[in-house]
């Protein structure tokens, strides 16, 4: 009798955790549910429901179609009018199990995506995470033509009132605020990570800002130098243009020379400012015709391995670093035409002229970008 009483008795404490869980994961889809209901300033929620991960849902805009959710949560998503012409698209991911963090992400390139994976990330550490669009859909510049409010959220706003609205969001679901909150993002997202440290520095308690794009219009104006010292933007028939082959080529004389500067020869230039690239090197001889380079071409790669420098004689932006041609991001600079971002930025944002074709851009277009400095982007001052 004392043995089925005992059984008797785990089998009735299973069954209670059974039915306590079973309140809890409904109090969970029924608190989440209720935030469609929740009014903020200048916000709309567009939806809040439970997700049981893991599972793939179904995502707006034009950057993706689905992305993955690993932890069970709650996914709330929103909009906030920033003006009258402006408006930012977000989403938070409210993870079941959450330790009062709250966590912001940021964008890249030209940012109009809302970085899912970084959500992902972000809630199967127990974070509250909160990704937005950044004011606008896709990663093409063209929206930013004639609308300066767009630019605003591109370039400071959107972090802004993402981080503000985001933990009231947070507050409203869990029922008591966050302790401690964190920005994670680079490239675009570190820009945007420096701007809030600068301009709003109450927003996150800590700030991952990686590779920061800082020094905005002279980084992007210096791709587009660049890409005008290999024929860019059209570089049919251009001497100085050197073929995606020949980079392969280059990069291996690259690694040759500096590989070997920190003692060690293991297929890594550690330091490329020790690297001082000669790239006569692989000048061709007479008659040879492949695996070298003309003279031209070696002139270009001149202008590419040191820093641009302004009519004034004041640094725009550093050389490109020896060592990074080897990467498979390198043909946006070296493939003829002008980098795609470049190109939009100072098309739709810059010059506010969608049929600039880029054949008279030169230091005075870049000192021309940084005099505008369209939503303030250049970061600091």
């Amino acid at each position: 009798m004392l043995v089925l009483g005992l059984h008797t008795s785990l089998v009735l404490v299973s069954l209670l955790r059974l039915v306590v869980a079973a309140e809890n994961d409904n109090t969970q889809i029924d608190s989440c549910a209720k935030l469609v209901h929740l009014r903020l300033e200048n916000t709309t929620i567009l939806s809040a429901g439970h997700v049981s991960g893991p599972v793939n849902v179904s995502t707006p805009g034009s950057c993706q179609s689905q992305a993955l959710v690993s932890s069970s949560l709650c996914r709330v998503q929103f909009v906030i009018n920033t003006t009258s012409t402006s408006a930012v698209h977000a989403e938070a991911w409210l993870p079941d199990t959450w330790f009062g963090r709250f966590l912001g992400l940021g964008n890249g390139g030209l940012g109009g995506c809302v970085d899912y994976l970084d959500l992902d990330y972000g809630t199967s550490l127990h974070f509250a995470t909160v990704g937005s669009n950044n004011g606008h859909d896709g990663n093409s510049g063209s929206v930013f033509l004639n609308h300066p409010e767009v630019l605003n959220d591109f370039a400071f706003r959107a972090i802004h009132v993402e981080a503000v609205i985001g933990k009231q969001i947070v507050e409203a679901y869990y029922g008591r605020p966050h302790h401690k909150s964190y920005y994670l993002s680079c490239s675009t997202g570190g820009r945007q990570g420096t701007q809030e440290a600068l301009k709003f520095p109450e927003d996150f308690d800590g700030i991952v800002a990686g590779s920061p794009a800082t020094n905005f219009n002279s980084l992007l104006g210096w791709a587009t130098i660049i890409s005008r010292f290999v024929g860019a933007p059209d570089a049919t028939g251009n001497p100085h243009f050197i073929p995606a082959d020949l980079w392969n080529t280059i990069a291996s004389e690259v690694l040759k020379q500096c590989d070997g500067l920190d003692g060690v020869e293991d297929g890594i230039i550690t330091e490329p400012d020790d690297c001082q690239f000669r790239p006569e090197a692989i000048v061709c001889a007479a008659g040879q015709t492949t695996g070298c380079l003309t003279s031209a071409q070696i002139d270009a790669l001149h202008e590419i391995y040191q820093p641009l420098f302004g009519t004034n004689g004041e640094l725009l932006a550093s050389r490109y670093d020896p060592g990074t041609e080897a990467d498979g991001n390198a043909q946006a600079f070296f493939s003829g035409s002008i980098h795609p971002i470049a190109d939009d930025w100072f098309r739709f944002a810059v010059l506010n002229d969608s049929s600039f074709n880029f054949e008279n851009f030169d230091l005075n277009t870049i000192e021309l970008g940084d005099r505008i400095n369209p939503g303030d982007i250049q970061t600091f001052n």
